[in-house]
Parts: C-alpha cells; structure tokens; sequence
C-alpha cells in the first residue's frame, strides 16, 4: 500500500523480568524491555504491558483488542503523580516508535515524570490495521477503480472491524489505561493528528487532563484533505522566495521556480525511468517517477528546514537530467511511510472524521488543479474512503473545544500541513492558552532549538505564566544545499 499511504497521509529486547507495575495503582502486569524507532535503532529501557479492551466499548462481549503499552521511567526516584503521554501522528502511527524517534525532546519533563506510551488501536502493536494489497494495482498514476479496488482488498483483509478504530474510540483506550494505573491526571502531548487524539481527550475527559500540549496542531473544525494541496503550495512556494532573498541561493539558482515550472510540466507529458539501486538496500531498481511521485517526494521533505535546504538542489539536478538524488528521495519517503503508518487504522480516522466534511471545504477545482499536487490526493481519498464504512463519531467532535485547562500551541511557520492558522482556529475557545510560533520551521516543533526546554517548564507548571519563550526567535533553518558537500556558509 505504499501508494495509498504517500498519497494518504499526513521491539523487546533482552530477557524479560515479570513484575507488578511500581506506580500509582497495580492493574497492569509489566515487564522489562526496550522499545525502539524500528529495526537497528538502539533500545530505551522501559516497562511495556498490554491493555485489553473491547473492540467495541459498548458491547463488552466484542472481541477483545491487545493494546501495548510502555512505560519510561522518570530520571528521578520520587516521579510526580500526573505522566507525561505522547500521542503519535499519522494518523496510523505508533506512539511508542514516535517518543523513540523523538525521546531527547522530551527529556526536561522527563526529569520528574515517567513516560506513559500507549500505541493507538490499529497502530504499531495495538491490533495493528495493517492490509494486503497488491501494489500493482496502485503503482504509476492509477485510476478512481484502481484506487476502489485496492481499498476494497485492503478491507477484506483487515484482522478487525474498522468502524471501532476512529478517535473518538481510541481516547476511551487512553482513559481506561489512566484508570488502570491510577493516574489521577495526565499531560498530553500530541503531534499532528495526535493533536486531534488529545484535544478530544481534553473535549471528553477534563477532569483527567492537567496540562496539553499541541504541535503542528489539526483543529476540529478542519476537514483535512481539500487543504493539503494548497497549504503544500504555499509552503513550496515560501521555499523559492527564501531562495531568492538568500544571495548564496539566488545566485546558484536563480532561476529555480520556472525551473520547478519546467520539470513538474514535462515529467506530467512523460515519466522517466531511473536504473537505481536502492538507497535503503542497494538492490537494483527500475523506478518509474513521474510528477505524481515527484508531487510525494517534495510534500513530505518540506515538513522540515533540514530537507527543505535540499529542494532548490534536487530540482536542479533533475532538470538538467540526473533524476538520480530525486528518485532517492522519493523511495526513502514511500517506504518509510509505508512502514510507519497502518493505513487501515489510517483510513478509518480519514473516512470517518474528515472525508464526509469536504463538501462544506471553499476549495475549487481549479484551486487544487493551479498546485503542485493538484487534485490528485483529495480524488484518492475520495475514492477510498467511498467503500470504507463510517465509524464511531463522538457528538460535538467537529467543534473547537472550550476548556480552561492550560494548553500550549506550537506552530511552524512554514509547515506544508497545519499551519500556524490552524492552531488559532483550536484556541478560539480555549481560555487558557499560549501559541507559539518557529520562524522558518516545519511540522513538528518539540525537538527544535529550546522548545524541549519551554515544553519541560509548560508542564512542570501547568501555565502558560512566566514562560520564556524568547528563545524560539532564534530557531535554526539550515542553509540551502549549494552541492551535495553541505549547506552554503
């Protein structure tokens, strides 16, 4: 499904040692072991368990779902009693993988509060809603009844009934697990659609809730899907002027948005072919790449200023004939997103909570058609999701939460998928809040700079009183690449 999911989108280790849980609460059994980013990462201790919960919570006799959890330890000996809970993106995600990928971003609150993981139902290895599909009814620029026909083998294989599979489930999971550790509060932080997971949690479990924060924040009120082309745009878009205003840029390519014009007009007429070996296992490969691919490659490296310094060069490069770095690009995203996301879990959140919005989305066709992606994206989700069943829908879950729980927004001001517009539409009824915005980042701000150092003292606090935030100002973008030897000076 690797096409689905690019086009879609947004661990043990070592002999276990048995043990009640040394927490709040003794309701989970749990081991020793390590969790990781994925295969051939290093191993962070922690204590993982599985939570059991019905597939659908209002049937009790509905089979039974395996959810993993994992706990980090806090760095102190006497942790608070509220932890600290990541909630991944995606959506399709797992959490646990995410906090591996990102654990040095979350060391300052780590410090004095244990990590609370628990991969999303269908996620990672929580009754994973992975499908088999044959991928060469969805390689090359495939049709509406291509798109159907993959949708509709990839349900025939899925190991449990989507319709349970959607958010408004899956915070009823992370409630139970708050429960069965006898946590009396949590501190959410979630990363794109997980920032949907945790405002809704906020939205039905107040009480539960001492502090959230949102990064790269997808508000209630948006339908995701009719936008992505055109916040892709406009984030492409903000790449070229930051070319032109850079003199090192400017100078070695001056010429780049007709440049981009050229190579996205003739790859549309012709797809080349390139005889590659893989960067990821160095086989060989014949790579068909046309502009559908090149559209996937360029939406998903602008989510961040290290990827971004490679565009002006790639687009270079391809132009004058060596597609080699480009395709590279494009086969390390693809198969990375078709490894991290679990598109059946993927597709249950999609066509339940945003698909059935889009009409009431004012994007016009020939908006979508004037983008670098064109309708392309919203047309397979459309597809898809027009034989995918609706799930569980929450009432009031399209509207913006109102709370006066303190919640920190953090933006990037050139985030190709939820920009900093977003986080302002989820604020509108939140009284307590503070939003943050990167200069010249990305999507995803908990890593970047001295955030890590703002979110450890949000949550020690739980206010959005006497931050300091000054330091954001200082944000690093890296450079663009001039060569493929580095970033000019």
């Amino acid at each position: 499904m690797k096409r689905l999911a690019i086009l879609g989108a947004v661990l043990l280790a070592g002999m276990p040692v048995m043990g009640q849980y040394e927490g709040p609460g003794a309701g989970l059994l749990l081991e020793d072991c390590r969790i990781r980013a994925g295969d051939g990462f290093p191993g962070i201790k922690a204590r993982c368990g599985i939570l059991q919960q019905p597939q659908d919570p209002t049937n009790p006799d509905s089979p039974i779902l395996d959810l993993r959890v994992a706990i980090v330890p806090a760095l102190t000996l006497e942790p608070e009693p509220d932890p600290f809970v990541p909630i991944a993106g995606g959506p399709g995600q797992s959490t646990i993988e995410f906090y591996a990928s990102y654990a040095t971003a979350f060391e300052e609150v780590r410090r004095s509060r244990d990590i609370v993981l628990l991969d999303q139902r269908g996620t990672g290895g929580s009754a994973r809603m992975q499908c088999d599909a044959d991928d060469d009814l969805i390689e090359g620029r495939f049709s509406r009844e291509q798109t159907i026909a993959a949708t509709e083998t990839c349900l025939a294989s899925l190991p449990h009934d989507p319709r349970f599979f959607t958010t408004s489930v899956a915070v009823q999971d992370l409630e139970a697990l708050r429960v069965t550790l006898g946590y009396s509060q949590l501190n959410l932080y979630g990363i794109s659609y997980g920032t949907r997971v945790a405002q809704h949690f906020l939205r039905q479990y107040p009480e539960s809730t001492r502090s959230v924060v949102i990064d790269g924040v997808a508000a209630p009120q948006i339908a995701l899907g009719p936008g992505i082309a055109i916040e892709a745009q406009n984030a492409l878009d903000a790449i070229f002027r930051r070319c032109a205003e850079s003199e090192p840029c400017n100078e070695r390519f001056p010429d780049i948005r007709r440049q981009f014009g050229a190579l996205q007009a003739s790859l549309a007429a012709q797809s080349v072919t390139v005889y590659m070996a893989n960067p990821l296992t160095g086989a060989p490969e014949e790579i068909v790449f046309g502009d559908t691919e090149m559209a996937g490659a360029l939406r998903l490296l602008s989510y961040h200023p290290s990827t971004v310094a490679l565009i002006p060069l790639l687009i270079d490069e391809a132009i004058n004939g060596n597609f080699l770095p480009l395709t590279s690009q494009f086969m390390m995203i693809s198969d990375d997103m078709s490894d991290a996301l679990a598109i059946g879990m993927h597709n249950a959140v999609i066509c339940t909570e945003d698909a059935p919005y889009f009409d009431g989305v004012n994007v016009t066709p020939d908006e979508l058609e004037a983008t670098y992606i064109g309708p392309l994206q919203l047309e397979a989700l459309e597809a898809m999701c027009s034989v995918w069943p609706k799930g569980v829908l929450d009432e009031a879950f399209k509207e913006p939460v109102a709370s006066d729980v303190p919640v920190l927004l953090l933006s990037g001001e050139a985030d190709p998928i939820t920009p900093p517009a977003y986080a302002d539409l989820a604020a509108v009824d939140l009284g307590n809040a503070l939003h943050l915005t990167g200069r010249k980042q990305g999507h995803g701000q908990a890593g970047r700079g001295c955030m890590p150092v703002i979110i450890g003292d949000f949550v020690k606090a739980a206010s959005i009183e006497g931050l300091e935030t000054g330091c954001i100002d200082r944000l690093f973008a890296m450079p663009f690449f001039l060569d493929f030897s580095g970033p000019s000076p």
